[in-house]
């Protein structure tokens, strides 16, 4: 069975496209993670995770799930982390993970996707959005069919940075900058409430016709990315930049 938590769009297109060619379905966790459902999960087949990197490691609220859920059948696991760029020393964390689970750990394949987080950086514009989607679709075969023979994937082999990026990096990264406190609408907010619909942890509710955030924030991006009318701004740093949705 093929899990996948997605801010964007881009974990839900590879964990489709991967799904497809294995021949599983894939299943959103993004219910399970909002309404914190824990319970057991199966497969008799083995399980891949398709998450996006944050920091260089699998989401917090993503590993959270995993080690608060149950999972029965096969004990085998794979992982497709989207990426921007590249996945640091993720596979190093990813096997703690899965020898905590009892999970045999069958390797992490980096899928490089249009970046997403204009929280820090730039996105692409819609037609290099597109020729990046295009070159993933390539790894994305030679990955699942990798899985669906059976065979273990190669991790990364990160450098010094690498490692640095995945370790201290990573642990200083959420208490110092995932925060909610730089999020607003603009007067061109509409009220419509898909940011609130959006946001996989319900931190986001409407109070005067107006998005309000409520400190449980995971920088997904989902709230900013799907305004319609992007009304949504973090702070000085996301405005004038393009927003991104995975186009496929």
């Amino acid at each position: 069975m093929v899990l996948y938590f997605s801010g964007t769009g881009n974990s839900a297109f590879a964990a489709k496209y991967a799904a497809e060619i294995i021949g599983e379905e894939a299943f959103d966790l993004f219910d399970k993670i909002r309404n914190k459902d824990y319970s057991a999960v199966s497969s008799e087949t083995p399980w891949v995770i398709a998450a996006p990197i944050y920091c260089w490691q699998l989401p917090h609220i993503v590993r959270d799930w995993m080690m608060k859920t149950e999972f029965t059948g096969s004990r085998e696991i794979y992982f497709l982390m989207t990426c921007g760029s590249e996945v640091g020393n993720a596979g190093k964390y990813l096997k703690k993970l899965c020898d905590a689970k009892g999970l045999i750990y069958k390797g992490c394949a980096q899928i490089v996707m249009p970046e997403n987080y204009i929280a820090m950086f730039e996105a692409p514009d819609k037609q290099k959005a597109e020729r990046i989607v295009k070159a993933a679709e390539r790894t994305l075969e030679t990955v699942a069919n990798a899985i669906k023979e059976g065979k273990t994937l190669p991790d990364a082999k990160p450098g010094f940075v690498g490692k640095l990026k995945s370790s201290i990096v990573n642990v200083a990264y959420y208490p110092l900058i995932v925060k909610d406190k730089k999020f607003y609408a603009k007067d061109s907010c509409t009220g419509c409430g898909l940011c609130a619909a959006k946001c996989p942890l319900g931190n986001i509710t409407l109070a005067g016709g107006k998005p309000e955030w409520h400190g449980d924030c995971t920088h997904c991006m989902a709230c900013i990315a799907y305004c319609p009318c992007e009304a949504i701004e973090y702070g000085k740093v996301s405005v004038g930049k393009e927003r991104y949705i995975c186009p496929r």
